[in-house]
């Protein structure tokens, strides 16, 4: 089976033709999105030969030039590539063999950190009920995790599908931009009865940075709570009305504590704003299921317990307090 490698390319860029040589544009149709790049970049890469380079003329966040570059590209797997990773030798091939299986939709790699490549930066990424998300493992020695196991999320630095699964699924939703489009599509890969992996034998290593610009937590608040209107079915959302709301309280006091309480707010408006467009996405994505939730239960954390470092510290006894009111949700769902 052909495999397309899709990067995206947005700002300065300093990793993006070191990134494109591990894959090997000889060996794979290679397709970089110029997701309003530096030209230095983009020239070094159009250097290399044997690579596309898509210009859309604007940038079109994560999902939508992730979309973009699928509908231009061949391949029957495609596998997208954060600018940042590099893979090692043979994790293209593992990815694409292991999208290729029989009931696997999405399937992520071992992503290492770049600097401590025996650590990981994820082994796919736990999702809690409440839609928050995370890299999963993170510091952990890879070799802890050298089984190929069933996962919530995917992450979104290095994975793959097939074309059909792809297409089945509607790809990325655009208007989430970016953060949290690899736990949405996931998701919906789980309710539409495929699997979701992370395979280890595919090693990739990230250059991975958090970051704590109020843009970022804008789109990561605007999205969970996106994945939250959309994914769970009515039922579900009802008995989780509760600690949805406690929750908003306490990250809407943590914003006001760390300054992006208006990034917070806009996303509210946003969200309110687009309801009748969100009421009748929901629709499509409900019809479109075959997988109810009492069946995926198992998927979510129950705690809400980010390692130190990403987002606001939850207190133990509200994240002991949260795992408690799930395992009452599950046994009603």
């Amino acid at each position: 089976m052909r495999a397309s490698v899709i990067v995206l390319a947005h700002g300065p860029e300093p990793t993006l033709a070191e990134c494109v040589r591990a894959v090997g544009p000889e060996a794979y149709e290679v397709i970089v999105v110029d997701n309003d790049a530096a030209p230095g970049p983009i020239a070094q890469v159009r250097g290399l030969g044997g690579v596309a380079i898509l210009e859309p003329g604007t940038n079109l966040g994560f999902a939508g030039g992730c979309n973009y570059a699928a509908e231009h590209a061949s391949g029957d797997i495609l596998v997208f590539l954060n600018s940042d990773a590099l893979v090692r030798p043979g994790a293209i091939e593992t990815l694409c063999r292991t999208a290729s299986e029989s009931g696997v939709g999405l399937v992520s790699g071992s992503i290492r950190l770049a600097d401590q490549p025996d650590l990981l930066n994820s082994a796919g990424n736990p999702v809690h009920y409440l839609m928050f998300s995370w890299v999963g493992s993170l510091g952990e020695p890879a070799a802890e995790h050298a089984e190929t196991t069933e996962v919530a999320s995917i992450s979104g630095v290095a994975f793959a599908a097939r074309r059909e699964v792809w297409q089945e699924l509607g790809g990325f939703d655009e208007d989430y931009f970016a953060y949290c489009e690899d736990v949405y599509l996931s998701l919906r890969a789980w309710q539409a009865g495929y699997r979701v992996v992370h395979e280890p034998a595919a090693v990739i290593g990230h250059q991975y940075e958090f970051g704590r610009n109020a843009q970022k937590r804008y789109l990561l608040e605007r999205n969970r709570l996106m994945n939250l209107l959309l994914l769970p079915e009515r039922r579900t959302q009802r008995l989780l009305l509760a600690p949805t709301l406690a929750v908003e309280a306490g990250v809407l006091a943590a914003a006001l504590r760390d300054g992006w309480a208006g990034e917070k707010v806009a996303g509210w408006r946003w969200l309110v704003a687009h309801r009748r467009v969100l009421a009748e996405r929901r629709k499509a994505v409900q019809a479109a299921r075959s997988v109810p939730d009492r069946e995926l239960a198992h998927l979510y954390r129950g705690p809400l317990d980010p390692p130190a470092g990403l987002g606001p510290g939850v207190p133990g006894p509200v994240s002991r307090g949260l795992a408690r009111y799930w395992a009452w949700v599950e046994v009603r769902l």
